[in-house]
């Protein structure tokens, strides 16, 4: 099936194509990413188990040449440090200004556990050099961190490396979206603050995006948004990752994919700062020196790269949408989508 205002609409409010049977063009067919069936996920109940179920499955792979993406952050710190002296890469944004915490982070992790890291430097040119290839791969515009992930999987194949590890699916398990779990939303509220672009206000023939919502709808106008989450901020976040790799033929694993909690996420621990307090007690074991890093969001260098950029011009769009006070990631969006369609010729 085709329906392309559909697709756009899909893409500016969710990051992705929600609905894997409806496509741009018949000519093109995306691939969204298939969670594991509840039956196939491990069930965790505290920070020994954490680390357990971790170490085994990272010990899996040993026989491999493995690297790791390092953030700064605490779950991708976590999975280096069952990496001892091997490789490790961090993102590095080339000709701006930005808060460097991250980094000095990442390396801070990297020395304590005697990781070899590689610095991805990140410019507007690398950001959209291999950009028209990652979206005929996928058959649809992709997100900012497509470009980025994709070129650290390049250097790193370019070092040897056969796997890479990613600590991706920590925040989807152990409550690490603390902002999308603050308060037992209505299903208006929690579609308002989750949607991050309302095609309404882009494009010309919106498609309202309600009907995907309203299968998680609750009695009393609510809505089931830990499953929500689980479902639709899993498969937009996978599929992102699966693009990515796939298009640099380097292999990836996620040994937080398949985990479950064992029991209910424990949302006034999470509302009163405490965000993956699982994951926090592991931290601590394995960086017993360390104080838990503050979670600080990952470092946009599309604030400054699009900063003068004017907009879309093609019909699909509302040409008097004002997209000064976009944030860059925003505005990629737009430029991602009007991209695509022409390279399609849509």
């Amino acid at each position: 099936m085709t329906d392309k205002n559909y697709c756009m609409s899909s893409y500016l409010g969710l990051k992705y194509i929600e609905d894997g049977n409806i496509n741009f063009s018949g000519k093109i067919r995306h691939c969204n990413y298939m969670p594991p069936a509840d039956n196939e996920r491990v069930l965790v109940k505290n920070a020994k188990e954490l680390n357990r179920l971790l170490e085994e499955q990272i010990t899996n792979y040993q026989d491999k040449k493995l690297g790791v993406f390092l953030s700064g952050g605490m779950d991708s710190a976590i999975v280096a440090s069952y990496l001892k002296g091997r490789d490790a890469y961090t993102f590095r944004y080339i000709g701006i200004n930005y808060p460097q915490d991250e980094l000095h982070r990442a390396e801070a992790f990297a020395k304590y556990y005697n990781l070899k890291l590689h610095y991805v430097d990140i410019t507007w040119d690398t950001m959209i050099k291999y950009l028209d290839e990652l979206m005929q791969h996928k058959a649809a515009p992709v997100y900012y961190i497509e470009p980025q992930l994709h070129q650290a999987a390049l250097q790193a194949k370019l070092d040897g490396v056969e796997m890479i590890l990613v600590g991706e699916g920590s925040d989807i398990v152990f409550g690490g979206l603390d902002w999308l779990l603050a308060k037992d939303w209505t299903m208006e509220e929690f579609e308002k603050i989750y949607i991050s672009m309302d095609p309404e206000n882009f494009l010309r023939n919106p498609v309202s995006l309600q009907p995907i919502f309203e299968r998680y709808r609750l009695p009393n106008n609510r809505i089931d948004y830990l499953r929500f989450l689980d479902d639709i901020f899993r498969i937009e976040a996978y599929t992102a990752y699966e693009n990515a790799f796939s298009v640099a033929e380097m292999p990836y694993f996620d040994p937080f994919e398949r985990l479950k909690m064992a029991t209910p996420l424990d949302l006034n621990r999470i509302r009163g700062g405490e965000p993956k307090y699982i994951v926090r007690e592991l931290f601590k074991m394995r960086y017993p020196n360390c104080s838990i890093p503050c979670k600080i969001r990952m470092p946009n260098p599309l604030d400054c790269y699009m900063r003068d950029w004017k907009g879309p011009s093609r019909r699909e769009f509302i040409l008097k949408s004002d997209v000064r006070g976009l944030k860059g990631k925003w505005k990629w969006q737009l430029y991602c989508l009007e991209r695509f369609l022409n390279l399609y010729d849509f």
